[in-house]
Order: C-alpha cells, then sequence, then structure tokens
C-alpha cells in the first residue's frame, strides 16, 4: 500500500496563473522526490488531459509550483523557484520563470512570515532562481499582513484586487546571456515543410519568439479552436529550431523533451485598437493559447518594441521606448514600460521592465499525496 505525505501548501492566483505555493522546509530533504511529489500534487502525467485526481484544471496557465525560502543574497528577501508542471507527461520544466505567478510571491513570503516588513508600502526582493534575476515586489501592508483586495482590474481576471508593482531587475539574458541570442534581430527559420519564417528571438522574462500571425496564414486574433493544426505544427516546429538556434537545447527533440515551456511563441500583428501599439497572442506548454498573456512574455515584448529593427518593433511603429507599451491581448488589453539605462557599448539597455498585477490566496491546507 502506498504511504501518504501530508504537504502544507498555498493556492494562489498570480495575475492571469494560478500555482502551489510550498516552502521549501516542508518538502523531504531528498530533493530526488520532490519531482515525483509535485507531479502527483498537481494529477500529472494525466493521458486525459484533465488532471482530475489533483489539483491542476487541465490548463498550462494552472499547471504551477512554486517553492519559497528566506533569500541568502543579502540584496533579496526571498529566494522562489518555479517549474511549470506538463499536463500529459511526467515533466516538470525548470528553465523559466512566470512573471503573472510571480505577483503571488510576496504575498506568500509575507504570509508564511519569510519577510515581515512594517505597516506601509514594502519593497521585497526576490531572487529568481530559475533565471538568476532580481524582482522587486511593491504591495502595500496593513497590521502585518499584505493587502491583496482593492479595486485594481487586469484583463484575464474576473475580480479585481489590490496593484501589485513588479519591477523586474536587469531582465536580459536569464536563460542565454544576451537579449538578442544570436545576435540578430530578424532570424529566418527553415522549417521541415520547406517553408521559411522571419522571427526576433529575445531572452528577456523567458525566452521568446515572435512571429508575424500572417507568415502562419492567421489574421493574429484567432480563437484556439480556430487554430489549424497545420498552423499549430508550423508555430511548434519554429518553437524548436529557435530554442536550437538560441543554444538552449541540442536539438529540436531535445527542446521538444525538455523545454516544452521554453521558450514561448508569440504571434504578432498590427493592432486595431487605438489605444494600443501592437496586438499580440502567446501559446503556453502544449500548443495552446494563454487566454490573456504571459508576464514574461510581456516583458520581452517592451524589451523588443524598445529595439529598433525587431519585429514587433515593425509592427507597433516607432521604437517604444521612455513610454509605456500597450498591447491587445486575447482577454484585453496590457500595459508595461521598459525602463532605458545606458550603456558604454550600445548607448542604452534595459535596466528594467515594471508591470502590475493582482494576486490572492486561494486556498491554504495540505495537499494528500500517494506515494509508491
Amino acid at each position: 500500500m502506498a504511504s501518504i505525505y501530508r504537504l502544507p501548501s498555498t493556492l494562489m492566483r498570480g495575475g492571469t496563473s494560478k500555482g502551489l505555493f510550498i516552502r521549501a522546509d516542508v518538502l523531504p530533504e531528498d530533493t530526488s522526490t520532490w519531482e515525483r511529489m509535485l507531479l502527483r500534487a498537481i494529477g500529472s502525467p494525466d493521458p486525459h488531459g484533465k488532471q482530475i485526481d489533483g489539483l491542476g484544471t487541465g490548463r498550462a496557465s494552472t499547471s504551477k509550483v512554486m517553492i519559497l525560502s528566506p533569500s541568502r543574497r543579502e540584496d533579496c528577501d526571498v529566494d522562489c523557484l518555479f517549474g511549470h508542471v506538463s499536463i500529459e507527461h511526467a515533466l516538470i520544466d525548470w528553465s523559466g520563470n512566470c512573471g503573472n505567478l510571480s505577483a503571488a510571491v510576496p504575498l506568500f513570503a509575507v504570509m508564511e512570515k519569510l519577510v515581515e516588513p512594517r505597516d506601509g508600502v514594502a519593497s521585497i526582493g526576490i531572487w529568481q532562481a530559475n533565471v538568476g534575476k532580481r524582482i522587486i515586489a511593491e504591495l502595500e501592508i496593513m497590521h502585518g499582513q499584505p493587502v491583496w483586495q482593492g479595486d485594481y482590474h487586469i484583463d484575464g481576471v474576473a475580480f479585481p484586487g489590490a496593484p501589485i508593482r513588479l519591477r523586474f531587475l536587469d531582465p536580459a539574458g536569464g536563460s542565454s546571456g544576451e537579449l538578442y541570442p544570436t545576435g540578430k534581430l530578424v532570424d529566418e527559420l527553415a522549417l521541415p515543410d520547406g517553408s521559411r519564417v522571419e522571427a526576433t528571438l529575445v531572452d528577456a522574462g523567458n525566452p521568446t519568439v515572435f512571429v508575424r500571425a500572417r507568415d502562419f496564414g492567421l489574421k493574429g486574433d484567432e480563437e484556439m479552436a480556430a487554430l489549424q493544426e497545420t498552423a499549430r505544427h508550423r508555430l511548434e516546429w519554429a518553437r524548436e529550431i529557435a530554442a536550437v538556434v538560441m543554444g538552449l537545447a541540442p536539438d529540436i527533440f531535445a527542446a521538444r523533451r525538455e523545454r516544452p515551456g521554453s521558450p514561448r511563441i508569440s504571434l504578432l500583428s498590427e493592432s486595431r485598437n487605438e489605444d494600443c501599439q501592437i496586438n499580440a497572442r502567446i501559446l503556453t506548454s502544449g500548443r495552446s493559447l494563454h487566454h490573456a498573456f504571459t508576464g514574461t512574455g510581456a516583458i520581452a515584448l517592451a524589451c523588443a518594441c524598445a529595439t529598433e529593427g525587431t519585429l514587433p518593433q515593425q509592427l507597433a511603429g516607432a521604437p517604444v521606448r521612455g513610454m509605456p507599451l500597450t498591447f491587445s491581448h486575447a482577454s484585453g488589453k496590457q500595459t508595461v514600460e521598459a525602463v532605458l539605462g545606458h550603456s558604454v557599448e550600445y548607448g542604452w539597455t534595459i535596466s528594467e521592465v515594471v508591470m502590475t498585477r493582482t494576486a490572492r490566496p486561494l486556498m491554504r491546507g495540505e495537499v494528500y499525496i500517494p506515494m509508491d
């Protein structure tokens, strides 16, 4: 008979994502068991794609885990490790971060007393271990607890909450070391069907592949059901080939097997909204369209739109520098800003990307995990 492990954890929403938040010190000392436990907690692998026997919901945006501990760095308060749990396969992708779920990190850290800020507006330093980058979260603290109720609304979430300002410091090169890993602003990818497509390959937030929707026979505002199988296959080929070109995987098979969530691929088109500079859609693991847009994808998009000569900049018009970028996505729109700094070599660089999200705790307790 299998033993049962009772894992203290908190289910939280951050931005347009949900995930299971866990303190590192409640996990077994043997880290080799962590992945098997977390897969079982979320309900993966599930050949039916539903995660019925776990806390997942069969959607990539809710099949996530975040492990937190007090930071070992002097310039941060908390360390976090993000895992994107595959739905149908026994795999957790530890290669990137979740920008949306990052908004819930400061809430969990304060609730669990990993950090104890004073009342008022607090700045909490987060070390994102997956990509080796710092995030500064700014939020209100009242009576020693984080304030998460409010009237700030983000598209893609039904209910409002308190604003949480996230500053992603020096976001470029977390996986490859460079903002543009190939050294080019536009690359040409040769697909297995003999076609070629142009792409801008960005490593900021998470590695992201930007392509024109029209190059895949799309308008850029399609629902998931309208994405024909041919387009899905071509988009996944482009993503896998881009992973190899960016130096993230040795071949497309490794990219498919080991990095299903990174890089992401985003479809771009001209904005049809006078309030937005560009229209964007992004695919999550499993070739599914995100119901809004990923936080790290928004970071990459802001960086690319600030650089003259990239595909995003060309579709947006003039480079978006020194001002917020507002783009339309599947659930509405989002605003994000790339803050520029000085570079001796290039004249400027991306010092940080700023976005505002909401987050809240959903449930706190124990996850019952059968252990064979």
